[in-house]
This record gives C-alpha cells, structure tokens and sequence, in this order.
C-alpha cells in the first residue's frame, strides 16, 4: 500500500473499504476495495474523515485484508455451514442446519495468539439453528504477510477448527418411578415436560411406563423399551439417596456402562447418565428437570441428539459455570450456563 493525499487521489484504486458511521443510522461502506477513485468523491471522502488513503500497490509477499480473512475462514469452515462474501475485510460462516456446534478451543486460542489476526465464535458445545451466526473473521491491518497466514494455517493444522454436527430426532421412551405415582397419589406431570423438551428437536416418546419403587420392576421397564427398538430411555425420579430410590440400581442392571451418577451442575446433581451395549442412552433425570427452566438435561441433551458420546471427563468440566442463576427472564443458551472456559 502507499498512503497518500485523498486530493490527490483521483483515478488510484482502493486498497480497503471506506466505512461511513450514522449512529442509529447507518455503518457501510461508501466505497469498496478496487474502486478507481473520481473527482466527485473527493468531497465524500473527506466528508467521512478521510484525509489521506491508502491506494493499492502490488506486493508479492503481502495478501490483502480480504484474502488473509478467506484463509482464516477455510481454517474454520466445516460440514453443513456456508461463508459470507467479505465485507470491510471480515468474512462470517453461517449455520446450514439445526445442530451442535463444537468448537477446538486449544487450536482457536493458538490461532488468536498469533497476533494481526482473530477468529470470533459463539460459545461451543450448545445448539445452533439454521441460519445462525457461527464465526467471523478477519486479519487486524489492511495487509498482512504472506508468511503469516501460512504460519496460520500450520498451527491450525488440517481439520477445522469448528464442526456443526445435525441433529437427528430419534424416538424415546420414559420410565416414570416412584410409588406415589404408581398408586395413583399424584399424577405424572414429569413425562408432559419431556415431551414438551424433546418436541423442540423433533423427538417422539414411543413408549412409557409407571413403575413403583421396585427395581427388578424398573429394570424390566427399560429392557422392554430397549427390545423394542426405542433409541432414548430416560427413567425419571428415584435418584436420590433415599432408601426406596431404586433407579441408578435398576439401570445398571439392564445391562447399562454407567458413565456417571452426579454431575457439577445445579440444577441437576443426581443426573446419571449411561449407554447400553449398542450405544443407546440411558439417563435417570433427578426431579430439577420437571420443575427448572433449565438444568443438566439441556447440556446434555443436544450431545445426545448429535451423536457425541458424554464422558465423565466432559461433565467433570461443567462445574465451572455450571451454576445457573435462575434469572427470572431465562435467556439460555445466551448466558454463561454451561459456559466454563
């Protein structure tokens, strides 16, 4: 680039964009990189603060603001997302599909630390829907060396740096517990609330069953569902410690790998989660998931419906941020539930 006197700039070429500010208004740009400056501009040009500019010479070991950005955008961009044409160097991918976006934060860091250059995502780990923002990127000045997008492109390495994995609705089936419900005493009003969560993403309960506080009961519930083909159990209540809480028992003697019974999250400590043989959930949900806007369950559950296997080692870092404040306008999933760094 050579920078030079915006009056003397009549028939150069732009090297950037040049953004106009109207607060509350209107931030665009005026003129785009690669427009051959007339004698009408000039006015307009100064009007926007622009004394002096910056007109393109070439350099072979320089890549523009908007080629560096395309680098950084193919560093990122995985299945099921497109790009934004640049816009003022800056370049965004957007979701194609509702599904769970998952980000490598250590490369992402490594990137950033880089310096002259940034990649901003949303929060990984949490649902997308179709359409939704993903990343942006960009490089800090108007040019950047050649030898530095490559050193990029080597920290990356050679998978992206984000994946959106679908969301495949499957069937479910619940296992209600609890000897007051098997008796008539109350009525169920925890299946009604499963219902309502799994709907959002296009899941169908394809059986249910009321069993008291017996576990050979209770374990006989879920191999029946199992037998049937159901491809989500969730037994709910009984996953206390009190005496008559029989479930965590039941599960692990149908033949469940328990991955973890308590997780560092609130609301949801009693949560457990296991897989069959086959690799089909099975989760018993403490009582929190009936009554909170959201607990446990909503972490976990786009994992489920993504196919992303939960390990102890992954609910063992949600503890930090894994306090939901219970805000009396929930905003989830934008806020820090869940959010650990």
């Amino acid at each position: 680039m050579k920078l030079i006197r915006t009056q003397d700039a009549v028939g150069q070429v732009l090297c950037h964009d040049i953004t106009q500010i109207i607060p509350g208004v209107t931030k665009d740009a005026v003129f785009r990189k690669g427009h051959i400056i007339q004698p009408e501009d000039i006015p307009v040009l100064l009007s926007v603060g622009k004394e002096h500019l910056y007109i393109w010479e070439n350099n072979e070991n320089m890549l523009h603001e908007n080629d560096a950005a395309e680098i950084l955008r193919a560093l990122c961009q995985g299945a099921h997302m497109h790009a934004t044409a640049p816009k003022e160097g800056k370049i965004e991918l957007i979701a194609d599909e509702d599904g769970l976006l998952l980000v490598d934060v250590e490369r992402l860091r490594a990137v950033n630390a880089l310096g002259e250059m940034m990649i901003a995502t949303r929060a990984g780990g949490f649902p997308v829907k179709k359409g939704d923002k993903l990343c942006g990127t960009r490089v800090i000045p108007l040019v950047i060396e050649k030898e530095k997008m490559e050193q990029a492109r080597r920290t990356a390495g050679d998978t992206p740096l984000l994946q959106l994995l679908p969301f495949r609705p499957r069937t479910f089936g619940v296992v209600t517990t609890g000897s007051e419900v098997a008796n008539g005493l109350i009525e169920d009003a925890f299946t009604p609330v499963l219902e309502r969560k799994l709907a959002e993403y296009g899941c169908e309960m394809a059986a249910h069953a009321i069993c008291g506080d017996d576990a050979d009961e209770i374990t006989a519930a879920i191999t029946q569902m199992a037998s049937g083909g159901v491809q989500m159990i969730f037994c709910t209540g009984g996953m206390s410690v009190d005496p008559d809480d029989r479930t965590p028992l039941a599960i692990r003697r149908a033949g469940a790998r328990i991955v973890s019974y308590g997780a560092p999250v609130l609301p949801g400590a009693m949560f457990l989660v296991s897989y069959l043989p086959d690799g089909r959930p099975v989760c018993g949900l403490p009582g929190c998931v009936m009554y909170a806007k959201r607990t446990i369950f909503d972490l976990v559950l786009p994992r489920l419906l993504a196919d992303v296997p939960v390990t102890a080692d992954w609910l063992a870092g949600l503890g930090h941020g894994g306090l939901c404040l219970n805000c009396p306008e929930c905003h989830f999933p934008n806020c820090g539930f869940g959010k650990g760094v």
